[in-house]
Formats: structure tokens, C-alpha cells, sequence
């Protein structure tokens, strides 16, 4: 973990947001939007700041400090529907910016899935619940200690004499608060906090050139990883990655890293989503209720986790959030609604506005309990995917062809390093063919997953 007796860490604010401020010009917004002739209002105002250093080879490449304001106003007519925005706050710019959601309004058609949330929906707790999530940690920290962070990172990677050259480190502070409020009589603030490390690095032997990278993200600088270590992880993923051979086209078993393996689940949440099924542009469309994965497989949201990049109290309509199980046994349990495509479908809104939080993937029978070394056991021979390439994901039909890299098993161990590969297959099918899901969970993101073990796809090689 990063020591914070190594920098300057405290805890007043880096933000200078006052959210009783932005809470007023919320109710303003409303209010005016309302005398106007608005027949309901949607209101966010949100102040962020952010410290963005970038050094490479020990020197300063960015230097970058933000701050942003900004005002959102979306106004109803009946079911019709206008949006403005600005950056200022003053009280001449929200009059305007009201007026020009207006006027849109007045020219839009009018549609009958249009509105607010329905007000029994709506988070009437949602401040409370949002100072017990624990997502508001400040770094006032200067750039100068910003730039010794990053350093270090790189330092540690490149003080391996294998690496040769350096992509560069980075490390990134942001803080932001945002009230978002409506005429429905929602008033709700979230305050939030991400800071993050990372480093590039490449290696060079008599085969030729290899690079790769590690990095960590966290809502608290005491919850990082040492810069050392994550330069010391980057320079190690690197080297292993020397003498990478091609394979020759194969069908084997392919077992996705645990940050690989989150794209995996992100591919189902998309086709889950409210807007991919009421406009037929799924693969998963029409799913609820089929097995389509194995009957150990589950995976849960979870949005009230504390510090988890991901929780929220309420989404960004205002609707409370809830845990959901949207995988049981195999089963498609739901899907993944805002109002708008909830009433497209016919249904109510899921408390996803925005998208999925904290989703987790679980496991039953023994399919979830291996670390990675036993799920390379487990595997016996295959390819341990460590870096995907290129988008060719099609969200529509399920087609799944991405250039990849990793490293090729025999015996269950790590045999030689592999580039220049392929994996095909068919999402659905994958899914089906799911063998395992590791315990060796990434925290780092959205989606926790394991390693992930399919049971066989294409390779395609020399």
C-alpha cells in the first residue's frame, strides 16, 4: 500500500465545490424552469478537479491541473423533451440555458416513454447512504509530490536491466461532487474520490521488443499500491513476455487473465442493457429467464459496497439503488433499465441509469475456489490470454474475434510467451463453455472477476 507518510496526503478537501452552492443553483434551475412553463425538470450541477502528471525516461512529459463547473438542465413539455448545459454558473447563464432547453422542447416531437422516474422510485435516503459508502477521499497533494510518485514508479520498472526503454508513468488525483435534483422533489449529492498510478515499460533481447504495463486505481491513496511495486509488477510482466513465439491455428482451451476476463462480463452487461434489447441490437436479446451460461455461474450488483470504484446510493436519474442478481444459476435474471427503456419495454426502471454497479461474478461447486496456478493445472494445455488487441466484438450477433498475446501452457505451467495470435468464438457459446472462474479476483474496476477458463476456442496463428 502507498505510505502517506511519503507524501503529502491529508484530508481537507482538494475541491473547493461547495455542494450547498451547487444545491442552490439546482433549485434555481428547477424553480425558474418551472415558471417557465415546464411541465417537470431535471437539474445537476457538479464542480471537479483533477491533478494529471505524465514523466517518461525521469523527466516531466504533463503537467496538467483541471477544473471543471458545469450545469445540466433537461426540461419537460408534456413528452417533449429539451436539454441545455453550461459551464457557468452565474445567474444570467442559468436563465439562459433554461430557455434554450425550453425552446428545444418546444421543437421535439413528443414521445410517450419520455418523463421523470417515477417518484416512488427515487432515493429519498440518498445523502445518507452516500456518507456510509465512504467514496470521498481527497488528496491535496502538490504537483512536486506528484511527480516524485511517478518517478519512483518508473525508477522501480526500469531498474531492471532487461528493460531498455520506458512508454512512461502516470499518476492521476480527481475529486468531484455533483447534486442532481428534479421537480419531482429528488435532491440528492454524491461526493467522490479516484486517484491512480501506472507504468509503461518495454524490454528488448536478441527475438526483438516487448512491452506491457500494471497500474492500480483506488477511491483512497492509502488504499494504492507503492509506486515501486507497480513499477516492479510492470518491468516483471514485461520481461516475462521476451521470446514471444506465434502459434500455428488451433482450437485449444484459452484462460482470460483476471483483467482480461472483465471485458467478458462487460459484453454481457452490454447486451443486457435496456437500450441494446427495446431496440433488437443484442445478442442476449429476449434472454430473461434462459440459461445461458453454466447453472454454477452467477453474477451480482452490488452498488453499496464501501470505497468500490462503482458504488453509488442512486443512479443518475435519482433512482435508488439496490442489490440485484442478475445471473443465477445460469439463468438471465434481468436486465439493465433507465426509465426511458424500462417504459419502452414495458417495465420499470432497474436503478441503472448510467450502467451496472459493482457487478460480481460468483461460483458454485468448486468452480470458483482454484487460484490461477491451479487454474493453469485445471487447463493442463491452452493459452493464458494476458493483453487483448483491436474492438472485433460484434454486440449484435456475438461474434468475438480480438487479437491477443499471453503465454502458452503445457503440463499446466507456463511454457513460452505467445503474440501475434487470435481467439475466436461465438459469445454465447463461450459462455456455455465456461470450465471456471478463478478466486485471483481484480478489484480494480467496475466488474470483479477472476481468471476466467473457456473450454475451447479458435486460435489462429501462423
Amino acid at each position: 500500500m502507498l505510505d502517506p507518510s511519503t507524501t503529502a496526503v491529508r484530508t481537507e478537501a482538494l475541491s473547493e465545490a461547495d455542494p450547498a452552492r451547487l444545491q442552490s443553483v439546482v433549485e434555481d434551475a428547477i424553480a425558474l424552469a418551472r415558471g417557465l412553463g415546464a411541465s417537470a425538470v431535471e437539474a445537476a450541477a457538479s464542480d471537479s478537479t483533477g491533478l494529471n502528471v505524465a514523466v517518461r525516461l525521469g523527466e516531466v512529459e504533463t503537467l496538467e491541473f483541471q477544473r471543471d463547473r458545469g450545469l445540466s438542465v433537461t426540461v419537460y413539455l408534456g413528452q417533449r423533451k429539451g436539454s441545455a448545459s453550461t459551464a457557468d454558473l452565474a445567474p444570467g447563464s442559468l436563465r439562459a440555458t433554461v430557455e434554450a432547453a425550453l425552446a428545444i422542447a418546444r421543437h421535439t416531437g413528443a414521445d410517450p416513454c419520455a418523463g421523470l422516474p417515477d417518484a416512488a422510485l427515487l432515493a429519498r435516503d440518498g445523502a445518507a447512504l452516500d456518507r456510509t459508502l465512504d467514496l470521498w477521499h481527497p488528496w491535496a497533494i502538490e504537483a512536486e509530490d506528484a511527480i516524485a510518485l511517478a518517478k519512483r514508479c518508473e525508477d522501480a520498472a526500469r531498474a531492471d536491466p532487461r528493460i531498455h526503454n520506458s512508454e512512461g508513468a502516470s499518476f492521476n488525483s480527481h475529486s468531484a461532487v455533483r447534486v442532481l435534483g428534479n421537480s419531482a422533489g429528488f435532491l440528492g449529492v454524491r461526493r467522490s474520490t479516484r486517484h491512480g498510478l501506472a507504468c509503461s515499460v518495454l524490454a528488448r533481447d536478441d527475438a526483438g521488443m516487448q512491452r506491457d504495463y500494471w497500474y492500480d486505481s483506488a477511491r483512497a491513496a492509502t488504499d494504492l499500491a507503492s509506486p515501486e511495486s507497480i513499477g516492479t509488477e510492470a518491468a516483471a510482466r514485461t520481461v516475462r513476455r521476451l521470446g514471444a513465439r506465434k502459434l500455428a491455428t488451433r482450437l485449444a482451451p484459452v484462460l482470460f487473465a483476471p483483467d482480461m476476463a472483465r471485458s467478458l462480463i462487460a459484453h454481457a452487461l452490454g447486451a443486457l442493457s435496456g437500450g441494446a434489447q427495446y431496440r433488437e441490437a443484442s445478442f442476449l436479446l429476449g434472454a430473461e429467464g434462459e440459461r445461458v451460461f453454466p447453472e454454477w455461474f452467477s453474477l451480482h450488483e452490488r452498488p453499496h459496497l464501501p470505497r468500490a470504484l462503482g458504488s453509488c446510493a442512486f443512479d443518475s436519474e435519482g433512482v435508488a439503488t439496490r442489490d440485484r442478481t442478475l445471473v443465477d444459476g445460469g439463468v438471465i435474471g434481468g436486465y439493465l433499465l433507465d426509465s426511458y427503456a424500462g417504459r419502452k419495454l414495458g417495465r420499470a426502471t432497474t436503478g441503472n441509469a448510467g450502467g451496472a454497479h459493482n457487478v460480481l461474478v460468483g461460483a458454485s461447486g468448486g468452480h470458483g475456489a482454484h487460484d490461477a496456478a491451479q487454474l493453469l493445472a485445471d487447463m493442463g494445455q491452452g493459452l493464458l490470454v494476458t493483453e487483448l488487441l483491436g474492438q472485433g466484438v460484434n454486440g449484435v450477433t456475438g461474434d468475438y474475434s480480438r487479437g491477443a498475446a499471453g503465454f502458452w501452457v503445457e503440463g499446466g505451467q507456463v511454457a513460452f510467451p505467445v503474440d501475434e495470435v487470435t481467439i475466436a468464438g461465438e459469445l454465447r457459446r463461450m459462455y456455455r463453455d465456461l470450465a471456471a472462474v478463478g478466486s485471483d479476483v481484480d478489484a480494480r474496476g467496475n466488474i470483479r472477476v477472476g481468471s476466467i477458463l473457456i473450454g475451447e476456442m479458435k486460435i489462429a496463428g501462423e
